[in-house]
C-alpha cells in the first residue's frame, strides 16, 4: 500500500456495521473503554440495544465517568459494567478472566483496544511495558477468554468474535526484526542497554509481535474448531490520547499528522465495531479501512 494510497484512505467515511438486530441480547468486553476508540466503541454497542457492555480499564474511577457520559449521552441506563483490569499485571489478567467466566453467562465479542506507547524506559512483569501490556498480556487474555467464548458459540448458536487492535506501522518494524535474537525474542528485549536508545520504536515492534502471535494464535484455534473468529484491526491515525507517554519529538510528529489527516475516535472506532461483525473469512486476518486486506 502506496503512501498515497494510506493518505487517501485516511480520509474515507467508514461504516458502522453492526445492526441494533446483530447487537441484540448481547454481551460484549471493551478493553481501554474509558478513552478515545474504546470509549466511542462502547457508545456505538450501547447505542446498538446491547445487552450489556463491560468496560475494562485499569482505572474504574475514570472508567465510571465513563461510564455515567455514555449512559447520558445514549439515554440507556444499566448496560454499561465497569471492572477492573490492569494489562501491565499478568494477575489481574487472569483474575479478570476468571470474573467473566463466574459472572458472565456470555460473551458474544471481546475488543481488545487497550495499550501504550511509551517513551521512555519501564518495566511490567520483568518486560519492557509496551512488551507486556501490547503483546503478552493482549494474547493472555484472548486465550484466557476464548474457552468461554466457544462455549458461548455452543450454546447460543452465534459467532463471537475477538478483534485485537493492530496498527500498520507494524509493517514499518523490520529494522527491530533485524535487530532482535529471534530464538530468544522476549530474553533479547528485556536487553536495557540494546533496547532503550530505540525506546520510539517499541510501539511498532510491539504491534508487530502481536501480529505474529496473532497469526499463530488463529491457526492453533481455528474459527471452524472454535466457532469464534479472531481478526487484528488497524484503525489507521486516530486523534486520540495514545501518544501521551510518548517523547517529544514523536508526540509533535503525530501531532503534526493527526492534524494533517487524523481520523476522529469516533471515525476510527468503527474499525472496531467492524471486526465485531466481520465474518468467518476475517479469520486469521488483518482488517483496515473495515475491509479484510492482505
Amino acid at each position: 500500500m502506496s503512501i498515497i494510497d494510506i493518505v487517501k484512505a485516511q480520509y474515507r467515511s467508514l461504516p458502522v456495521a453492526l445492526t441494533q438486530e446483530d447487537c441484540n441480547s448481547h454481551t460484549y468486553i471493551v478493553t481501554g473503554a474509558n478513552t478515545g476508540l474504546g470509549f466511542e466503541a462502547t457508545k456505538h454497542l450501547v447505542r446498538l440495544g446491547s445487552a450489556r457492555v463491560i468496560m475494562a480499564v485499569r482505572n474504574t474511577a475514570s472508567g465510571e465517568a465513563a461510564r455515567d457520559a455514555i449512559e447520558t449521552e445514549t439515554g440507556r441506563q444499566g448496560v454499561l459494567q465497569v471492572w477492573a483490569l490492569d494489562l501491565a499485571s499478568y494477575d489481574s489478567v487472569k483474575d479478570f478472566a476468571a470474573k467473566v467466566q463466574q459472572k458472565l453467562d456470555r460473551v458474544d465479542g471481546l475488543i481488545e483496544n487497550a495499550g501504550v506507547a511509551m517513551g521512555h524506559w519501564t518495566e511490567a512483569e520483568g518486560n519492557e511495558t509496551t512488551v507486556t501490556v501490547n503483546v503478552i498480556s493482549t494474547i493472555l487474555l484472548a486465550v484466557l477468554l476464548l474457552p468461554h467464548m466457544q462455549a458461548t458459540a455452543t450454546k447460543y448458536r452465534t459467532v463471537p468474535r475477538i478483534a485485537m487492535i493492530g496498527s500498520i506501522v507494524a509493517f514499518d518494524a523490520q529494522p527491530s526484526l533485524a535487530k532482535m535474537d529471534r530464538d530468544r525474542i522476549f530474553q533479547d528485549l528485556q536487553d536495557r542497554q540494546k533496547w532503550e536508545p530505540h525506546i520510539s520504536e517499541s510501539y511498532p515492534t510491539s504491534k508487530m509481535l502481536l501480529l505474529f502471535a496473532f497469526r499463530q494464535l488463529s491457526e492453533l484455534a481455528p474459527a471452524s474448531k472454535t466457532g469464534v473468529v479472531l481478526n487484528w484491526t488497524n484503525p489507521g491515525l486516530c486523534s486520540t490520547g495514545l501518544s501521551n507517554n510518548a517523547g517529544l519529538a514523536v508526540w509533535i510528529q503525530i501531532g503534526i499528522m493527526r492534524a494533517l489527516m487524523g481520523r476522529t475516535a469516533e471515525m476510527g472506532s468503527r474499525t472496531l465495531i467492524y471486526g465485531l461483525k466481520a465474518g468467518q473469512e476475517s479469520h486469521g486476518k488483518y482488517l483496515t479501512e473495515c475491509e479484510v486486506r492482505e
